[in-house]
């Protein structure tokens, strides 16, 4: 279980990390953060890798002068509308196999279920609301392809959330990520993060079992 205490602190303490990254790599940390973003967003095994606390903590990077916002914010709007895209072509080409399996070693299907739950409740613009919900966001993709939303239609949804995701969180630690009361308290701002982005998943969650 090292693996899992070792990611607990990287996204507790990722403002530690990132300058450690951004340090050491220069500018080969836009390829690494492109990369993150891409596979939190992208890869249907990875939702635990962190999304908005990783926004924020580039962004408070950002205003260090270390790397470029604007550069920064392009990339990573272009990694998660990517990320996305791959997610829904695997849904479309892979889902319907998986919602009928049994089992499945590596998709966690009560996460599949839980966002097939809330995009019948929200429709399209699941895809944009879910990108600041943990774990549904990385679903959401998914269960569009899985239901055959044109690609078009999902397109747009994809562009408008991915931009208004990245530059917000971005935005945020640029401006507040380097205050002194933010620096001081940085780990207790990431997990208010992590749990405010949290409380709509887990409100949806409670009302489904609730209903059922």
């Amino acid at each position: 279980m090292e693996w899992i205490q070792g990611l607990i602190d990287f996204i507790l303490h990722i403002d530690v990390h990132l300058a450690a990254i951004t340090s050491q790599y220069g500018a080969l940390s836009y390829a690494i953060l492109f990369a993150i973003v891409f596979a939190e967003t992208g890869l249907v095994v990875t939702p635990f890798l962190p999304g908005d606390s990783l926004l924020f903590a580039a962004g408070a990077i950002c205003s260090l002068g270390t790397l470029d916002p604007v550069v920064l914010t392009v990339l990573l709007i272009v990694a998660a509308v990517l990320g996305d895209g791959v997610n829904y072509a695997v849904g479309k080409q892979f889902g319907p196999r998986i919602f009928s399996s049994g089992s499945s070693k590596l998709f966690n299907k009560a996460h599949l279920e839980r966002t097939h739950a809330f995009y019948e409740k929200h429709g399209g613009k699941t895809i944009i609301l879910a990108r600041f919900m943990p774990i549904i966001r990385t679903f959401a993709p998914f269960v569009a392809g899985v239901g055959e939303m044109s690609y078009k239609k999902f397109s747009v949804y994809n562009i408008v959330g991915a931009v208004v995701w990245v530059v917000s969180f971005v935005l945020l630690g640029l401006l507040f990520g380097n205050q002194p009361i933010i620096k001081k308290n940085f780990t207790l701002v990431i997990a208010g993060i992590i749990v405010v982005s949290a409380l709509p998943a887990i409100y949806e969650l409670i009302r489904s079992r609730k209903e059922l």
